[in-house]
């Protein structure tokens, strides 16, 4: 392979604040050195002039669902409704656009945005199509099905609730189309999962996300599929037949506590250099929008709901026995400060293994006594800063007041030590970086004019930057070759039209990704049409 030199633009290596070198000799695709341009020209066989744009380490996504954010993109967005009668509005332009029979799939509604607050019901749906209806809410812990689909699904009044789920009804006791946590399943395990045109389908759904998020400037992503999507082959065959040598982006695999036993016993075929297989992956609770997260304490707005936990904390432990049987850590999703403290006590029990860390996701609520416990345990914290524009205010409402300076508490826990990776867990939130960035930084949306949400918790732009890029490295435990532009390390890089760290926060907003970059093979240029 050619010797590829790049040059041009401020380069940062991500290491130190401000550091940036002048050039990189990049050869099969690792960083071969860095240095003084005069000297490594003379070992190149290619240039590669950025003009004046600014290279980083490649930007990947700590957190996310890159089949679901693939079929948000095909499927009907409603993440923009305003209220429910638009979101209806929405429902019925889309149901005159497919046959009866076929399913109507929408993602992304969210009743928090919504001035009236309100969420359609299951009549409401049936006035629109006689079809079956299923919309995601944007957390993804809650969906909403019309009687078609219930009917389909098998669900009746007298259907009983699963462990760790909650079947919805109205003031009256009826079923009113809406399943949360768990009770989800008894739904979509209707939708059919198997067969070559349902693979088809997710592989087309896994093309579109990696080609939306390399257009964004991300080299990779630590998604979670593995559970969703019938048989673990199914997800499996998509990235398998997406990425590769011709075609190279960083995958890191979450599985799934439903299917990590039977993934750690087959022999799974991968190209390790693209693809890589992770921690066991286990829901804790739920999620603050649908006040499902479980709280120490009950919600404000709900005084007798504390939430929800989906594992006893033996069931708790038998997983992670598992997982550490297999010499692996494990990824948990945790919202409220009781998930966390389940958390906690179950790895102090059983440690992450050598060499491995366990990865705390979200941890949306905390307490100082949990926070103190977490920075003596083998674990990284993997942040969504985008929650806070779109959690806030209405979170105030729904936790009070004294609980607030430890939600989404990044800065508190980064002085104690804790280090944090940054995803978007999208399609849960929008995959731009930048927001994410942003968010971090200011802890409001570009659009609001205040100090931000909880400012104390703000972080710099470089520490934001650095989560996205040396975070997501040490997620996996991969900071020996990733996350950082330097000598040994893969050749992947995440290139913009201007300089991240000049200007105000609302200038980095502007910048574009203009070339990616992942193992020295340029998958995305923006000046070139795919």
């Amino acid at each position: 392979m050619m010797k590829q030199l790049w040059y041009g633009g401020n380069i940062y290596t991500m290491e130190k604040e401000s550091e940036t070198v002048e050039a990189i000799l990049v050869h099969e695709g690792s960083i071969l050195a860095t240095g003084d341009f005069n000297t490594l020209k003379k070992q190149a066989d290619e240039l590669y002039d950025l003009q004046g744009a600014a290279m980083y380490p490649g930007f990947v996504d700590s957190h996310l669902h890159m089949i679901h954010q693939g079929e948000k993109l095909i499927r009907l967005d409603l993440s923009k409704a305003s209220s429910m009668d638009e979101m209806l509005a929405m429902i019925e332009k889309a149901a005159q656009e497919i046959p009866e029979y076929q399913w109507l799939f929408g993602e992304g509604w969210n009743e928090n945005n919504f001035h009236d607050i309100r969420i359609p019901t299951m009549e409401d749906l049936d006035a629109i199509r006689k079809g079956p209806i299923l919309l995601t809410r944007v957390c993804r812990h809650v969906i909403l099905g019309n009687s078609e689909a219930f009917r389909i699904a098998g669900i009746t009044e007298n259907s009983t609730t699963p462990a760790g789920g909650q079947i919805g009804r109205n003031a009256e006791g009826k079923l009113n189309g809406l399943l949360y946590e768990e009770a989800r399943t008894l739904l979509t395990k209707a939708l059919t999962q198997e067969g070559e045109t349902y693979v088809q389908s997710l592989t087309e759904a896994l093309r579109v996300s990696i080609k939306d998020m390399i257009s964004y400037g991300l080299t990779g992503g630590h998604t979670e599929d593995m559970g969703y999507f019938g048989s673990y082959t199914n997800p499996l065959h998509a990235f398998k037949q997406i990425v590769s040598e011709k075609f190279p982006f960083r995958v890191h695999l979450l599985r799934h506590h439903t299917v990590f036993e039977e993934m750690t016993k087959n022999s799974i075929d991968v190209d390790e250099r693209f693809i890589e297989l992770g921690a066991m992956k286990i829901f804790l609770d739920g999620a603050l929008g649908g006040a499902t997260a479980a709280l120490s304490a009950p919600y404000v707005d709900q005084p007798s709901n504390q939430g929800l936990f989906i594992h006893t904390d033996e069931e708790l432990e038998t997983l992670v026995k598992l997982a550490r049987d297999k010499n692996e850590a494990v990824a948990m999703h945790m919202i409220g400060d009781a998930a966390a403290e389940q958390a906690i006590k179950t790895i102090e029990k059983y440690p992450a293994p050598s060499g491995k860390r366990d990865r705390f996701i979200h941890c949306s609520v905390l307490r100082e006594d949990l926070i103190k416990k977490m920075k003596r345990l083998p674990i990284i914290v993997d942040a969504q800063p985008a929650f806070v524009p779109s959690d806030f205010p209405w979170i105030k409402d729904r936790l009070g007041e004294e609980r607030l300076q430890y939600v989404y508490p990044w800065r508190t826990l980064r002085d104690h030590g804790i280090q944090c990776a940054a995803g978007t867990d999208a399609p849960v939130e929008n995959i731009d970086p930048l927001l994410s960035i942003y968010a971090a930084v200011e802890r409001k949306a570009p659009s609001e004019r205040h100090n931000g949400y909880v400012p104390q918790q703000k972080v710099s732009r470089f520490e934001a930057i650095q989560m996205y890029t040396l975070g997501s490295a040490q997620a996996i435990g991969k900071e020996h070759i990733r996350g950082l532009i330097k000598q040994g390390y893969d050749a992947d890089f995440s290139i913009f039209d201007r300089d991240l760290f000049a200007g105000s926060t609302e200038d980095m907003l502007q910048a574009q990704a203009v070339k990616t970059v992942v193992a020295g093979q340029i998958v995305f240029d923006r000046t070139k049409t795919y």
